[in-house]
């Protein structure tokens, strides 16, 4: 993927930029930033003393040639980030609602203020079974069967699936280097819309008509963004592929048809 461009990322700071906030591997893209781009960030929240909330739920969902590396080790930046963790997309049980911070004391003793006196506490039984499965599977971080290992070996297989499948009907989805989600432009896809709510973006409308015709559900992407870029983004739709291998077959057979039917 693209980099960013370090004169317009700089173009946003000044001595007024508190914090930012940082996503790798990012949704809905699947970016993941490598050393030098995290560099770049590093250098910008030093220069301009700003603290750096590093959302990395998906860490361990990242893809061959790609790797993972946390802002948080670098050259002076310990000191500045808080990173965000989750056990809703690590293990997959996102009803279960817990997460993680990391970070020095003099910034995580803010947060804890926030915990206390807003959720106050989470089921002791369900923190207990998260530290139970990082103890077990972490002592087995060089077993190929560790869960860290597996778990992107075979999200790997469905995502190069998914992209196969909707680079066969046209369309060209953007490829992403880690978590399981996958976006593409479904603008050339015959839909019509015309009994859709016409104040909504064009993304809005079209997953609501795939829902309801195709019983295929996917997030509009301009969801994800702000008033002056929604227009930029609005022929996007985002698709998630950590599914059954029955569901992916489903969306298959309807993605497929609805070609045919276009054809």
């Amino acid at each position: 993927m693209e980099k960013n461009d370090p004169q317009e990322l700089e173009s946003k700071f000044n001595s007024k930029t508190k914090a930012i906030i940082l996503n790798t591997p990012h949704n809905p893209l699947g970016k993941v930033y490598n050393k030098e781009e995290l560099q770049v960030i590093a250098d910008l929240c030093i220069k301009y003393d700003t603290l750096c909330i590093s959302d990395e739920v998906y860490e361990w969902l990242v893809y061959s040639g790609n790797k993972h590396l946390k802002i948080a080790t670098l050259p002076g930046m310990w000191e500045r980030t808080i990173t965000i963790g989750s056990a809703g997309k690590t293990f997959s049980v996102t009803g279960w609602k817990l997460g993680w911070s990391i970070g020095p004391t003099h910034l995580i003793k803010h947060l804890q203020t926030v915990q206390q006196n807003t959720i106050y506490t989470c089921a002791t039984p369900l923190q207990e079974a998260l530290a139970q499965a990082f103890w077990i599977d972490i002592k087995r971080m060089d077993d190929p069967e560790c869960y860290f290992n597996s778990l992107p070996k075979e999200l790997e297989v469905k995502r190069d699936r998914m992209v196969h499948l909707l680079e066969s009907v046209g369309l060209k989805p953007i490829v992403p280097d880690g978590g399981y989600f996958i976006i593409t432009d479904v603008s050339s896809l015959d839909a019509d819309l015309s009994d859709m709510k016409n104040n909504e973006p064009y993304d809005y409308k079209f997953v609501k008509w795939m829902t309801k015709h195709k019983k295929l559900s996917a997030i509009p992407v301009s969801a994800f963004c702000n008033s002056e870029t929604k227009s930029q983004f609005e022929k996007f739709v985002r698709f998630c592929f950590i599914k059954k291998d029955s569901t992916l077959d489903a969306a298959e057979e309807i993605i497929k048809a609805w070609s045919v039917q276009k054809s």
